[in-house]
């Protein structure tokens, strides 16, 4: 299994979450629910809705899987990964703090309190 690691996170509150009546499937469950999704990230402006399923479980799901491959969010996410990173790979920034220079090794000496070796 590969390791991954979080580097941006999106929360609720960088979204704005919009329900609406939707047409299409579900006859009059379309009429009388707010089953349509908009989601809008705040940050990219990255729009993605979704009315298609009578669920707006499904929709919003569908709508949050459609704001990832968005091509303002992926901008988004690029710009804020080398904002974060200096330009560098994340490989490049752990080999670049791993140098000697910046690992500290101690020990316990003869009084048991920890020290610089």
């Amino acid at each position: 299994m590969e390791n991954k690691q979080l580097i941006i996170s999106v929360t609720k509150k960088d979204l704005e979450v919009q329900h609406f009546m939707a047409g299409g499937k579900g006859g009059q469950n379309q009429n009388k629910r707010m089953t349509g999704i908009r989601i809008i990230h705040k940050d990219s402006g990255a729009v993605a809705e979704c009315r298609e399923e009578r669920s707006q479980k499904q929709n919003q799901a569908t709508a949050l899987k459609r704001l990832s491959e968005h091509p303002k969010f992926k901008l988004w996410v690029t710009r804020v990964y080398y904002e974060l990173m200096d330009g560098e790979t994340l490989d490049e920034k752990v080999d670049k703090e791993l140098q000697p220079k910046n690992i500290k090794v101690e020990g316990k000496n003869e009084q048991g309190k920890w020290v610089e070796i």
